[in-house]
């Protein structure tokens, strides 16, 4: 690979990664949950709000780093890589967030509106992030090392994997809180719709991309 396609690869990882930080932020800010693998943080901060949301993350997706290593049973090149991926996924939701403090969201037809355009700029940061072909979030990471390990289908693998997460993150928030915050409707919608959104994306203007960076 040479120099200016791996700095366009990467500066596409980053653009990726803050764009999906941004889907995320916009589904807390909804107040209608968040998405899959998002709940657990967000839970874990509503229910002990010692870390930020975005610290929560870090620390939820190093786990899952540290689960990829255990089945992989080595530590690989891409696994640091996802590290330092996940440090900036979650301090870029921070400083979202903080940026999108002002914003107060009453209306449930606008709880709606900001949910599903947090669903749509999350599947256009996924898109980028896939399209970079550099490295991966570390919930989509440890979906293909159990996919490996099991042998199975990713797209097999995945949805229980997500469905594991909102259910976990669910129980955790009536055991704490006494009521479900962080997986709601909103969860189910941006499990439905992200990946009929991102497909969408694909169909229409991946081709784009993939033309741009096969003449770098």
């Amino acid at each position: 690979m040479r120099l200016k396609e791996r700095a366009i690869r990467y500066t596409m990882l980053i653009a990726g990664v803050c764009i999906m930080s941004l889907g995320i932020a916009l589904s807390i800010k909804a107040g209608l949950g968040t998405t899959s693998i998002s709940c657990i943080p967000y839970v874990l901060y509503l229910v002990f709000p010692i870390l930020s949301v975005g610290e929560y993350t870090i620390l939820f997706n190093l786990l899952l780093v540290f689960i990829q290593f255990a089945l992989l049973k080595k530590l690989e090149i891409k696994l640091f890589a996802q590290m330092i991926v996940c440090i900036l996924f979650g301090y870029v939701i921070d400083f979202i967030l903080w940026i999108l403090s002002f914003l107060n969201i009453t209306s449930y037809f606008n709880q709606w509106l900001i949910c599903l355009i947090g669903c749509f700029v999350l599947a256009f940061g996924i898109l980028i992030e896939v399209k970079s072909d550099i490295t991966m979030l570390p919930g989509d990471g440890v979906v293909y090392v159990l996919a490996d390990v099991l042998n199975k289908e990713f797209g097999k693998i995945k949805p229980f994997f997500d469905s594991s997460l909102v259910i976990i993150g669910a129980i955790l928030s009536l055991v704490f809180l006494g009521y479900l915050d962080g997986v709601r409707e909103g969860t189910i919608a941006a499990a439905i719709l992200v990946g009929l959104i991102m497909k969408f994306y694909e169909d229409k203007f991946g081709f784009v991309i993939d033309n741009f960076l096969d003449r770098l």
